[in-house]
């Protein structure tokens, strides 16, 4: 019976569980939908579409030494997808579709209406747990709900896995060649401007040159990173996030890697690799959140009490937020440095979410929102955990009143100014003194071409202080 593979944030053919389930099944040809309509309605980066259309393009070659062809299929939002499936499936004389599950409100409603319509004409339905390591729903407190808690989270997580460590699925056999040409996968999407060559040369496309760099972090780098992850200058992290966010390379892949670096350990051992693992849990934790509670799905605050903070419309500070030029180095550093390369270091990422949203007092949709429209490695989950963390709306998030200083930040975590002076470099004459915050030079000596701070931090920290310590701490309506 011919079998139907619909590729989504999984453009990989190793351990890949849906892709392995229909090639045992029966003869198999794959799936791609391009829906411009709805990656605008997800904000979706220009650099995250041309990513995925690139590794795309890697993947129908990966897939052709398989000879599984790769159908491409446009439709503009996922309404359309059930209609354009089906036709697809009566075309070929599929008899049965392979998915992966993917989470957040609207994947689930696409995938539920997709399935519903299909079984209508008798073509069957098959979805599978692979982008996480346990299903949702199974990781849960004693009471029977989900954890809103990491630390609590991750507990339960190493029991699981001291027990049941998930294993990356095999690599399928090329089955006999199809009698169906593949469709050209396109360049571009309208609506979507390509980027520059430099930003395309720093995210290479394909499973082998995601596995490639995974390998390199792990025999070179992984030893080092709970020491050196902090460090905006140092190469500390593994930057595999947009491989992960499309499924070029599953996060089973990812810890087994880590396991082997670590003689099998996951929870003692080299300091690292634990400190790696627990933000592949993390990565995790926010995905389960979205099953669990499906509000932060629709821009809601996980906290609903947080849904009363006076949050200010002040267009002015948040463009000059987002263009990289609010008079504070390290924030105007890290913000150039996603605008040019669709990715921002994690620390920075805290840094600047707690900027916008406490010293700002700025809602965290507008730094939400901001990121996606340019991260490389957007994923819903992720990026609405970390912005919920940084202004305290979310799950398991920062205490209102702990809120970083980006000054004592950019001291502690480029003590040099190196990475500073590289992204802000009107700043590059500065000593490692007064480049953290060329303000407190004065006028006469500070450097000219470079804004004064567009807030005064002691007073706006005050200000956020009192905007959280007001609210009632009652829920408000879902």
């Amino acid at each position: 019976m011919q079998q139907l593979m619909w590729f989504r944030s999984d453009l990989r053919i190793q351990d890949n569980t849906a892709l392995s389930r229909a090639m045992s099944s029966g003869a198999t040809i794959a799936l791609y939908l391009v829906t411009p309509g709805q990656w605008q309605r997800h904000d979706d980066a220009a650099c995250k579409v041309d990513f995925w259309l690139r590794n795309l393009a890697q993947l129908s070659q990966t897939l052709a030494e398989l000879n599984v062809p790769l159908l491409v299929r446009h439709c503009d939002t996922w309404e359309q997808a059930p209609g354009v499936i089906a036709e697809v499936c009566h075309q070929h004389n599929i008899s049965a579709v392979h998915v992966n599950d993917e989470y957040g409100i609207n994947e689930s409603q696409r995938d539920h209406h997709v399935a519903a319509y299909l079984g209508q004409q008798t073509i069957a339905w098959h979805n599978y747990l692979d982008q996480l390591f346990f299903q949702p729903g199974s990781v849960l407190t004693r009471s029977g709900t989900y954890f809103q808690v990491y630390s609590q989270f991750r507990k339960v997580c190493y029991e699981r896995l001291h027990s049941a460590l998930p294993s990356p699925v095999g690599t399928p056999r090329a089955q006999t060649p199809q009698a169906l040409t593949a469709d050209p996968v396109p360049q571009a999407v309208d609506g979507f401007e390509t980027p520059s060559s430099e930003l395309q040369a720093l995210w290479p496309a394909g499973e082998q040159a995601a596995q490639q760099r995974l390998a390199r972090f792990a025999d070179e780098q992984i030893t080092f990173y709970q020491n050196e992850r902090d460090f905006p200058a140092l190469p500390g992290t593994s930057q595999l996030s947009a491989y992960l966010a499309a499924g070029v390379l599953s996060p089973r892949q990812c810890l087994h890697a880590a396991l082997a670096a670590n003689q099998g350990e996951f929870d003692s051992g080299n300091p690292g690799v634990i400190t790696w693992i627990n933000e592949l849990l993390w990565r995790e934790f926010y995905k389960h959140i979205l099953v669990g509670y499906p509000r932060v799905s629709r821009h809601r605050a996980f906290r609903l009490e947080t849904e009363a903070v006076p949050w200010r419309h002040a267009p002015q500070e948040l463009a000059a937020w987002q263009e990289g030029r609010t008079g504070l180095p390290i924030i105007d550093a890290a913000m150039r440095q996603l605008r040019e390369t669709g990715w921002m270091h994690n620390r920075l990422r805290m840094v600047v979410a707690m900027f916008l949203t406490k010293n700002l007092l700025i809602d965290w949709r507008e730094g939400e929102r901001f990121f996606m429209r340019h991260l490389i490695d957007g994923d819903l989950a992720a990026n609405n955990g970390g912005w919920q963390w940084s202004s305290s709306t979310g799950t398991d998030a920062a205490p209102y009143f702990r809120i970083f200083n980006p000054i004592s930040q950019s001291q502690k975590f480029d003590p040099e100014g190196r990475f500073i002076r590289h992204w802000v470099p009107e700043l590059a004459g500065l000593n490692k003194r007064d480049i953290h915050d060329p303000s407190a030079l004065g006028g006469l000596f500070a450097p000219a071409n470079y804004p004064r701070p567009i807030v005064d931090l002691a007073r706006s920290r005050e200000r956020a202080l009192a905007a959280f310590k007001n609210l009632d701490n009652s829920e408000v309506p879902a």
